[in-house]
């Protein structure tokens, strides 16, 4: 069961509203991977439309839209699990 969030006690008694600690690392791990999401959704969406100005413009029907939206789709996912996979190994570096 996750617990509740640490309230800070002030000295004295004059607030009334005590106010939680924010985690540094709870919330610079938020900020991260809320960014990779949007980075992933910025590559999937330009694929997308970049395969739907190409089928414009060479009259090739969805055929490169369908093909550039999947490729962003595993391009996506590719830079994803190389910013999860390289942490660690930045982590691993810096202790020597």
């Amino acid at each position: 069961m996750p617990q509740p969030p640490k309230q800070h006690k002030p000295d004295s008694d004059d607030s009334s509203d005590p106010k939680p600690i924010l985690d540094p690392h709870r919330v610079r791990s938020y900020a991260k991977y809320s960014g990779m999401a949007f980075q992933m959704g910025i590559i999937i969406l330009a694929g997308t439309l970049f395969g739907q100005w190409l089928d414009e413009k060479l009259q090739t029907g969805p055929y490169l839209t369908i093909f550039l939206a999947l490729f962003s789709i595993f391009a996506a996912l590719y830079v994803a699990l190389k910013d999860f996979i390289s942490p660690s190994k930045k982590k691993e570096d810096d202790q020597k």
